[in-house]
């Protein structure tokens, strides 16, 4: 049994389409559909049923497929153990992350990680919440850290620490209150908003918490959807609207006097960030390392 068409099967599997796991995978697509022939043929037994669009698992390779995880991950554990042994543990990390995680979490997480094993090397990707747990769900990767929950039973959320929502606006005198003091919501609803893109942990919370409090937010002024969160103060600085960004993201700008930024009064803006990782997949060793170490480095470290 080759080890290669059992990887081809697993992210075929996993991402339900041969043309992109020819992609992950670097190979072709004739190759894909040649290791998955050459493997049911080996095996006597139809595992992937190809009819119409959709690529699904038939019940044998169903069955097959924890088998198949565990042969992979078994000499997976075998080279990432001698590596240990040889005091040289090599490996590529690919992590998704939203937006305040990657910026304001991660590196502190990685130049720690990096500390114990420098020769992993890693690709950290911005994605915002609901597309993080999307590539989980569809095989692109093993886990990500996210600003909000998408409820799904093949995923586990692990909380990684609290933050708040805070209104920044226009340093001008249409906001004379001195910054970390508190807004009432009319005084904020009724200004020029500037709001998150679509899938944004941020977005989510905050339309939430105001349909929470009976505010429509179709009826509020929202002149711009936009995705960094860079973009968005100098859009507020600039005097374009108002906003809502993370307490992490504006320590700095507020020495700075950039912008202004105050509490909400009547609505509660707390949140907190997660480790998510699919509970029906077994993550590669590396994967597995780097996930353990995330979770001892949060009970050991205020983040």
């Amino acid at each position: 049994m080759d080890l290669r068409q059992l990887e081809t099967f697993i992210e075929v599997a996993n991402l339900k389409s041969f043309s992109r796991a020819a992609e992950k995978l670097f190979i072709t697509q004739p190759t894909v559909t040649n290791h998955i022939q050459s493997l049911e043929k080996e095996l006597g037994s139809l595992l992937i049923n190809r009819s119409g669009k959709k690529i699904s698992l038939t019940e044998a390779g169903s069955l097959f497929y924890k088998y198949a995880i565990n042969i992979v991950n078994s000499c997976e554990m075998a080279k990432f153990d001698l590596a240990a042994y040889k005091g040289s543990i090599q490996g590529h990390l690919h992590i998704y992350s939203s937006s305040v995680p990657r910026k304001y979490i991660l590196p502190n997480i990685i130049d720690s990680f990096l500390k114990s094993y420098p020769e992993v090397t890693f690709t950290l990707e911005d994605k915002d919440s609901k597309n993080v747990v999307k590539s989980i769900l569809e095989g692109d990767t093993d886990f990500g850290i996210v600003g909000a929950k998408y409820p799904s039973n093949r995923l586990n959320y692990i909380e990684l620490m609290e933050d708040k929502l805070l209104a920044i606006t226009p340093n001008t005198s249409l906001y004379p209150k001195p910054n970390y003091s508190y807004l009432t919501l009319d005084e904020i609803i009724n200004g020029r908003i500037i709001f998150r893109e679509e899938g944004s942990g941020t977005r989510n919370l905050l339309v939430n918490r105001l349909e929470e409090g009976n505010i429509n937010i179709d009826e509020l002024d929202i002149i711009a959807y936009v995705e960094d969160t860079e973009t968005i103060k100098e859009l507020v600085s600039l005097g374009v609207g108002i906003s809502f960004l993370s307490q992490r993201a504006v320590t700095d700008d507020i020495r700075l006097g950039k912008y202004k930024v105050y509490y909400m009064k009547e609505v509660d803006f707390n949140r907190k960030f997660y480790f998510v990782y699919h509970n029906k997949r077994q993550l590669s060793p590396l994967n597995e390392t780097f996930k353990d170490f995330v979770l001892e480095y949060i009970k050991n470290h205020t983040i």
